[in-house]
């Protein structure tokens, strides 16, 4: 017999809406939502000062498993997620193996149903030896294809530097096809100059000079003009630039968008400026760049040319990220606290709680298709955060969750607090105790266009 819970009282944040009311929900459902009267078996929260979001959902993470599980794996990593509110992952595909094959990316369904405490969903990786099974698979079942992170195993396997293989691509896959955009052409010629004033210890303040913005630019612009040729979904994963964000709509709805982008909560909270402090420790792929790039990126964000909010969560040991330069590893862990930083910039007038939910739990649902998640409706799962808006802590090595022991944002007061996370209507993380006899359901993507 599943638990009954009712949570009274709170504040909920909905379709661009804040109201108070309850809601019941039971067996995985969102049962009724409404002034509900409480019964003997009911287990009932009170909400009063509280927010209740729908469950975020973070449309690119990293999480390490199988191959790389000494960095992270499907279990710590969702740990990490529902504790900062974050209830659905989609993972990219460059594990060991990379998930270049159908029955891959089976075998990774099947280690997450047994590890992940979060909703989960997975990449098919494409690169261009693999580009005819692609073709020849049934791409419309897939939340979406990706290259992302497959340049980590040898050149030439990002998408932007082989338009023939994008063309092809574009011209016959009928999912999203979610790419990391840069010209490595522009990158390696940059690495020559610097490497050539530097050796190996190039400074890392130049890294957004290296992965310059013409890089990113170029890429996407040449991947966004050949998407429309082909009429095919595009995604471009973690835009750094204000300069490639006038390359998107927010003239038509999301349902109607072909060509779609995200911003990593890292591009909004830190800056070139921070190299200074954090050096390695923020070296992202494509680079954080500067001030102005911050600001246009959100500004982007809240007039809807970017269409969602993710994280990149990419964990790597320490040791890993601090070597030099070019031996660096790039990616940082965020996942945990990807929502603490975004009702941060609410608490500072930069962005309503209602465009935060919208862009965290609405959007990357919509965008994906994903089934009867990313809002609060009844005969929608479940999956709710509940939050304290007036409740300060701060990152720490004691409430580090990831795997890897650190992140970035040590050091970093947040005013605000998850305090409880729903996935499927499982109170799976309540005050910093956890239930881990439950675990997360595959996502499942609506097919009907």
């Amino acid at each position: 017999m599943t638990s009954k819970y009712l949570i009274k009282n709170a504040t909920i944040i909905n379709e661009g809406q804040s109201f108070t009311k309850d809601i019941l929900f039971y067996d995985n459902f969102i049962q009724k939502i409404g002034n509900i009267k409480v019964e003997p078996d009911f287990n009932v929260i009170d909400g009063t000062g509280k927010y209740l979001f729908p469950g975020i959902i973070d449309g690119q993470v990293h999480f390490r498993d199988p191959g790389l599980t000494h960095k992270g794996d499907l279990h710590s990593e969702s740990k990490a997620a529902v504790a900062g509110g974050v209830t659905s992952f989609i993972d990219m595909p460059n594990t060991i193996p990379n998930v270049l094959t159908v029955q891959t990316l089976a075998d990774k369904y099947e280690l997450a149903s047994q590890k992940s405490l979060a909703n989960y969903s997975f990449f098919l990786g494409v690169n261009g030896d693999n580009i005819d099974e692609i073709i020849n698979t049934d791409t419309h079942k897939l939340i979406g294809v990706s290259d992302d992170g497959l340049y980590f195993t040898k050149k030439g396997n990002l998408l932007a530097d082989n338009p023939a293989t994008m063309e092809k691509l574009f011209a016959n896959c009928k999912s999203i096809i979610a790419i990391h955009s840069e010209k490595e052409q522009i990158v390696e010629e940059n690495e020559t100059i610097y490497r050539a004033h530097y050796g190996e210890n190039v400074p890392i303040r130049f890294h957004p000079l290296i992965r310059s913005e013409k890089a990113c630019f170029e890429a996407t612009k040449r991947a966004i003009n050949l998407a429309n040729k082909h009429n095919a979904r595009l995604h471009i994963l973690h835009l750094t630039t204000e300069a490639e964000s006038h390359l998107f709509r927010n003239d038509i709805p999301l349902k109607d968008k072909n060509i779609t982008t995200e911003v990593s909560v890292h591009h909004l909270w830190f800056s070139d400026k921070d190299y200074h402090l954090l050096g390695n420790l923020i070296k992202w792929n494509p680079a954080i760049k500067t001030e102005k790039d911050k600001k246009g990126l959100l500004k982007a964000l809240l007039d809807d040319r970017i269409d969602i909010v993710t994280t990149d969560h990419a964990p790597h040991t320490l040791d890993e990220k601090q070597k030099p330069y070019f031996q660096s590893m790039s990616g940082a862990p965020m996942v945990q606290h990807s929502l603490n930083c975004m009702l941060e910039f609410y608490k500072q007038g930069l962005i309503s709680l209602e465009k935060i939910v919208e862009k965290m739990c609405h959007n990357p649902a919509s965008l994906y298709r994903i089934e009867k998640r990313g809002f609060i409706r009844e005969g929608y799962y479940a999956d709710l955060t509940l939050i304290d808006l007036n409740s300060t802590w701060t990152v720490k090595k004691d409430n580090i969750l990831y795997k890897c022991a650190w992140s970035p944002l040590e050091g970093t007061a947040f005013t605000t607090k998850v305090i409880q996370t729903f996935v499927n209507g499982n109170l799976v993380y309540d005050k910093g105790a956890f239930n881990e006899s439950v675990k997360g359901l595959a996502l499942k993507v609506n097919n009907i266009n």
